[in-house]
């Protein structure tokens, strides 16, 4: 390995102690809980991947050298499990399709209970839900995922909508904003809370979330990498054959362990056997970020089995690594027929079950490992720690805890505590044990630093069951009173809980506040997310009163009331599933991860199936291009759809030998006829079979331009 100058990389644990890693957490013991994911991709074709081989294991350093040396299997026999999370005294873990919860008694797996049979049903390994983070807010937050979940003290699960993030690893900052990114992009992430502003689901996007963060793309791998998916591409490998940009990032991590100075993000890339360090920047609520130097990277590796794929803080200030260490790391669902016979050349299916756990650190640095005390006080004081895992697992434990008797001196934090992330910890403690109340919000909001009086106005909601009305919106007004542009988005995005559409007094503020806010695109956002059904009325309000139709209010609403117009013309969907069984199944597994359920695409990875003309034009057009994918910018709807708006690339199917052409077919009766397409085409098998004989062994991606000199254009 080739690293930073001044930081250290320290084996933590390998094979047989660690096989496969793709995720963990610490508890607050200090032991490292770990998903081992045996049996991903055994060989080219997938060849056995629903075998029962996963695990759940806790690895434990029993003598305090730093490494782990005692292994302890807590799972068997589980397929493919991808995600894990200790909450409650108890573990959640994901094991597609299903999430299940698993009390713990002395150390034992007691109580299985099913949480949610959909957590991670359809897709594909690389395109399911994962992360499971434990938020700042007390609710567990997933990439690739839109919804979050939440244990009670009386065992019950709640589950929420949010907004959808990512594709794998997902991490939060010192304010509890999530940062996640896709398979070809550096990282993205939201400006504010993120329980907030998901209100609405007519409303295509929130501005605040899903944000680039950093934009630039490039890698510096130290060897040639031609052992990636694209890799015959023009461009995606330079002259030496190295990686140009990333093509499988993942694993996002905003570092809060206080031994590395400034706010770094940190991306993996397993493809190009490297981890990227990223220098991120505040203005106000914005987030932005660039890469911490040019040419080189913080740690790369010259071996191609050096597979980074996820990043963590620990209770030392350390930063982790899992290295699930093997040949192939694309799945089998998009592998060109170039990477198996890279993987073939050089024999990368072998050797399996190996997998390290490394740590890095700044050179001569003081690291502690902290476990958490018994004593109440002594919880509270560490929610003041330099180290960022440290002041989350303090709340989390008085939280599992529930300390009600910290009330008091939490507080105390609100209202003299010097250190700010201090309070804000105290603040989302008594929030997570049910204790918040009027008067802690309003002592939160008196306190002068605003990124403090921000996490009020986010744990805002959690009065909705114990403050009346009046009290709820008296605060929010003394809010958007005071004009202060920083937090009057909060404000705004926390008015969905005041149900406004239910209420005309607080309908009409609000619609007050959107006139006040035309033209500021996060206020006008933030309103619309919380007045979901109750637009038309909105709207006439704003036809009134806000002339000027270039205003961002003006344009956003109507944005989303056009979109609600056009939902009753609509296809039954229950009702082409049915028609189309062979297709449907397809389409989650292959399409749905990156262009949504409902056809209209998913940020920042593809763009909208539903009225396209790729997809209600040209059929042989369309099985061209799926078939053998498409690379580059692409028309959609009279919109030129680019990265990092989406991603660059289409991948084809023509190689997958698992996917028919009798499939393929249905999948393709049905994107053509669903969400309004209505063409009223169906496709047969022997249709793609003439388009296959046209293209024979092609390989490469066609580019928009290529599609229509050959088609024709719509």
């Amino acid at each position: 390995m080739e690293l930073e100058a001044g930081f250290e990389v320290a084996l933590v644990a390998a094979e047989p102690l660690v096989v496969a890693p793709v995720a963990m957490t610490f508890d607050g013991d200090g032991r490292i809980w770990v998903a081992e994911m045996d049996g991903y991709m055994p060989d080219t074709l997938g060849t056995g991947e629903e075998a029962p081989v996963g695990r759940i294991v806790i690895l434990e350093d029993t003598d305090g050298d730093g490494k782990m040396d005692e292994r302890t299997v807590f799972l068997d026999s589980l397929v493919v499990p991808r995600a894990l999370c200790l909450v409650n005294g108890g573990l959640l873990m994901a094991e597609p399709p299903n999430l299940w919860f698993y009390e713990i008694e002395e150390g034992h797996p007691i109580n299985k209970s099913l949480v949610d049979s959909a957590y991670a049903e359809g897709g594909n390994v690389e395109h399911q839900p994962n992360g499971l983070l434990r938020g700042l807010d007390n609710w567990i937050y997933s990439a690739k995922y839109d919804w979050r979940y939440r244990r009670l003290a009386d065992g019950t699960w709640l589950k929420e909508k949010t907004h959808f993030r990512g594709q794998w690893g997902i991490s939060q900052d010192d304010w509890g904003r999530l940062y996640y990114n896709d398979n070809s992009s550096n990282l993205s992430g939201d400006y504010f809370p993120p329980g907030l502003g998901a209100g609405n689901p007519n409303q295509r996007r929130v501005a605040g979330y899903n944000e680039t963060i950093v934009g630039d793309t490039r890698v510096y791998p130290i060897h040639p990498t031609t052992g990636v998916n694209r890799g015959y591409m023009e461009g995606v490998l330079d002259s030496t054959g190295r990686l140009v940009n990333f093509t499988a990032a993942c694993g996002p991590l905003v570092y809060r362990g206080g031994l590395i100075p400034g706010t770094n993000a940190f991306v993996a890339e397993p493809s190009a056997n490297l981890i990227k360090r990223n220098v991120l920047t505040e203005a106000g609520f914005r987030v932005t970020g660039k890469q911490a130097y040019e040419g080189k990277e913080f740690l790369a590796s010259d071996d191609e089995r050096f597979r980074p794929v996820n990043l963590f803080d620990g209770p030392d200030g350390s930063l982790y690594i899992l290295d699930m260490y093997r040949g192939i790391i694309q799945h089998s669902t998009y592998l060109t027929p170039y990477l198996k016979n890279e993987i073939a050349e050089r024999g990368l299916t072998l050797p399996l079950g190996m997998g390290r756990i490394y740590r890095v650190f700044p050179k001569g640095s003081k690291r502690r490992t902290v476990t958490m005390p018994q004593r109440t006080d002594s919880l509270v004081a560490l929610l003041g720690h330099t180290n960022g895992w440290v002041r989350d697992q303090a709340q989390r434990t008085l939280i599992d805890r529930q300390a009600t008797d910290a009330a008091s001196d939490l507080r105390t934090l609100l209202t003299s505590g010097s250190d700010s992330l201090q309070c804000v910890h105290a603040l989302w403690t008594l929030e997570g044990l049910g204790l918040l109340t009027v008067a802690d919000i309003r002592t939160v909001l008196a306190r002068p630093e605003w990124q403090v009086c921000a996490q009020a106005l986010a744990a805002f909601p959690s009065l909705s069951g114990t403050a009346t009305q009046k009290e709820r919106i008296d605060i929010l007004n003394a809010v958007i009173a005071k004009n202060d542009t920083l937090l009057a988005p909060y404000a705004a995005l926390a008015v969905a809980s005041l149900a406004p559409g239910d209420d005309s007094a607080v309908m009409h503020t609000v619609e007050q506040w959107a006139v006040q806010y035309a033209d500021n695109r996060y206020i006008t956002d933030a309103i619309i997310s919380g007045v979901a059904g109750h637009e038309a009325r909105l709207m006439q309000t704003v036809t009134k009163q806000v002339p000027d139709t270039s205003k961002a209010l003006y344009r956003h609403l109507s944005a989303v009331v056009d979109e609600i117009s056009g939902q009753t013309e609509n296809h039954n969907q229950a009702q082409l599933a049915k028609q189309y069984p062979a297709g449907i199944a397809l389409f989650r597994n292959a399409c749905q991860p990156c262009h949504g359920e409902d056809g209209r695409g998913v940020s920042p990875i593809a763009p909208p199936l539903a009225g396209s003309e790729w997809v209600k034009g040209d059929k042989e057009r369309l099985m061209a291009l799926v078939l053998y994918g498409l690379t580059g910018p692409v028309d959609v709807a009279g919109h030129t759809y680019r990265t990092p708006e989406v991603s660059g690339e289409m991948p084809g199917i023509a190689h997958n030998s698992a996917i028919d052409d009798a499939e393929l077919a249905q999948l393709l009766s049905y994107i053509r006829n669903a969400w309004g397409n209505n063409t009223g085409d169906e496709l047969v098998g022997e249709d793609l079979g003439g388009v296959r004989a046209k293209f024979g062994d092609r390989t490469e991606p066609f580019t928009q331009d290529e599609l229509h000199e050959l088609f024709g254009k719509d």
